[in-house]
């Protein structure tokens, strides 16, 4: 009998959806309770016109939706105090501060930086996954293909080429940039976009 994706129908329809090193497999047998709510966070969010017309700053208001849905579910911010002692000598090896976690799945919400935050995103996971503070990595953020919404609505100079998605990710990924670290990507599609 084959095995069926983890991913059910309507999320594909939505999102972009990828994996590394067995990361669906890991979060629906390993970790099913984070697994339902990424799932949920995800079906019930929308990319509104509204808020790709909003201007950006710090952080984006559609970051900031998919992060509150996540913390409202019991995920949290979290920075890890990491060090490796070797011989007696200690060696402090700071991580950055991860945008969602909960039971050691960290997720990461790139919506609109600029690319090389990927990087940094996956060195992270790959650190956190070989020190065992994390068992996988999660990255959500938009598909290439919503450029022309974007181009539609005169948007298309705040996400340029050079901005967080999913063609500057995936070729990351491939190349093993996250190193050993298992890892699932969904990609917003236009399919979530609404005209409010």
């Amino acid at each position: 009998m084959a095995n069926q994706s983890p991913v059910p129908t309507a999320i594909s329809k939505l999102y972009e959806v990828h994996e590394w090193r067995n990361g669906l497999a890991i979060m629906s047998a390993a970790r099913p309770n984070e697994w339902a709510d990424i799932l949920k966070v995800l079906a019930n969010f929308r990319l509104l016109k509204s808020d790709i017309l909003k201007p950006g700053g710090r952080k984006s208001t559609i970051a900031e939706k998919l992060d509150s849905h996540f913390t409202k579910l019991g995920w949290q911010e979290k920075g890890f105090d990491t060090r490796i002692l070797v011989d007696k000598t200690e060696y402090v090896t700071p991580t950055h501060k991860v945008d969602c976690y909960k039971n050691r799945v960290a997720l990461e919400v790139e919506w609109n930086n600029k690319d090389p935050f990927f990087d940094r995103d996956l060195n992270n996971f790959r650190l956190l996954f070989d020190l065992r503070a994390i068992d996988v990595g999660v990255i959500v953020t938009r598909c290439s293909e919503l450029q022309t919404i974007f181009d539609g609505l005169g948007r298309g100079p705040s996400y340029g080429s050079s901005t967080t998605h999913m063609a500057k990710l995936k070729p990351r990924i491939d190349g093993g940039s996250g190193g050993g670290c298992p890892i699932v990507v969904f990609g917003i599609r236009g399919a979530c976009y609404v005209e409010d």
